[in-house]
């Protein structure tokens, strides 16, 4: 007989339907799935390599756009209908943010019930004596930038006076952030990973969540790109999570692409890193031929980074389609004992004003050999999610969440 096996797969930014405190985040509206959606259906996410209405009929099967239907109370303009094969339900989010580490660790049964530290929209963002102290211990002659702004945005902005004064790009967001962007080969990858390693203390006082090391590549502000190299430094979780009790139950954790910097590598066995959704898949496919118990958790994190954050509606919808014509690599990969999850930690809705995440409800899709089709309803929180994993690898019991009836 097998023995159990989990898999999570957070569709990074996914929400479907703006929760039920949309409002005191001013999201009241926001829908990410939705207006994808709608936006596909209008003709308005059409490009060289997709067009017409969304395509996901896998995710259709596992019960994506029944839990969208419910949790936005308005059916999916989606043309192709499909009997639903799994459990599918919607989550409410009660951690106090709507950032990647409150979302992941919410997940794993670790509500995050205080407020993570922001630096304020205004120009400059960061207190002069903070960057004093980055610039003297990293032996710098200054910074650029210094506000909030998208990843895209201060490359065009700042990218060439980077290149010719060899200062670093220091940025932040709505999110929990302390943002560096330099370019690999005038600046040193190692020496941008160096910088962070300061930051992060710099900035362990003020409470913020990551400093992230952004490193790019290119010659001018019209081919500048961000490489794969991207490095999260976050703070550790404050409690133990689904990752420790897998763990300490001696089965092992497998994080795949940012998932091991989410979680500071708390309670991570091994960690397998990848550019982008595809090589992502990829690996967790690898992952799951090689790894025959245990937790394995991949984060695909184009959803948010490269089109939810930059507005990019139909290059959402494409992803999301081509996400779609791999499930069935994973279905057929599953075994007798295997209990597979996806989800979210948050909304990006590519519709709605800004550049930041949107306060969504995510959804709960659970499938495997021995899941039937059931509507699991709205779920108070994520921590459900976690529990429900817990129960399956028969670790001990989490903290927060009630595991879900499968």
């Amino acid at each position: 007989m097998s023995k159990p096996r989990a898999v999570v797969i957070v569709l990074d930014s996914l929400g479907i339907g703006a929760s039920q405190d949309a409002d005191k985040y001013g999201d009241s509206g926001a829908d990410t799935l939705g207006h994808i959606a709608e936006y596909c259906t209008q003709g308005k996410a059409d490009n060289a390599f997709r067009h017409g209405p969304l395509r996901i009929p896998n995710l259709q099967r596992w019960g994506l756009a029944e839990a969208a239907k419910n949790s936005r109370k308005a059916a999916l303009p989606i043309d192709e209908k499909a009997t639903v094969e799994g459990a599918y339900g919607f989550a409410q989010e009660v951690s106090v943010g709507k950032d990647t580490p409150s979302g992941h660790w919410e997940i794993c049964g670790l509500p995050v019930p205080f407020e993570w530290g922001l630096f304020p929209d205004i120009n400059p963002s960061f207190s002069k004596d903070l960057l004093q102290e980055l610039i003297k211990q990293g032996t710098l002659n200054g910074t650029l930038a210094n506000c909030h702004a998208s990843g895209t945005q201060v490359l065009q902005e700042f990218g060439e006076a980077h290149i010719r004064s060899g200062k670093p790009i220091c940025y932040t967001s709505a999110d929990s952030v302390f943002q560096i962007a330099a370019h690999e080969e005038h600046f040193g990858l190692q020496r941008l990973y160096d910088l962070c390693d300061i930051a992060r203390k710099l900035v362990d006082p003020l409470n913020i969540g990551r400093v992230i090391a952004r490193p790019f590549v290119g010659r001018t502000s019209h081919d500048f790109q961000r490489t794969p190299n991207r490095k999260d430094l976050t703070i550790p979780p404050h409690a133990p999570t689904l990752l420790d009790a897998v763990q300490a139950s001696g089965q092992p954790v497998i994080g795949i692409g940012k998932i091991s910097d989410i979680f500071a590598h708390q309670g991570i066995s091994h960690s397998v890193k990848a550019p982008s959704n595809s090589k992502i898949v990829d690996a967790l496919i690898e992952q799951m031929k090689k790894v025959n118990e245990g937790l394995l958790f991949a984060n695909l994190v184009d959803f948010d980074s490269v089109f939810g954050h930059r507005r990019d509606v139909a290059g959402y919808a494409q992803a999301l389609e081509t996400f779609d014509s791999r499930l069935p690599e994973i279905e057929s990969l599953m075994r007798p004992n295997d209990l597979v999850l996806i989800t979210a930690d948050h909304g990006c809705d590519p519709t709605w004003p800004g550049t930041d995440h949107t306060r969504e409800y995510v959804p709960v899709l659970f499938n495997g050999p021995k899941v039937s089709s059931s509507n699991l309803g709205k779920r108070s929180g994520f921590a459900d999610m976690g529990a429900t994993i817990a129960a399956h690898l028969n670790t001990r019991k989490l903290e927060h969440g009630v595991a879900c009836q499968l």
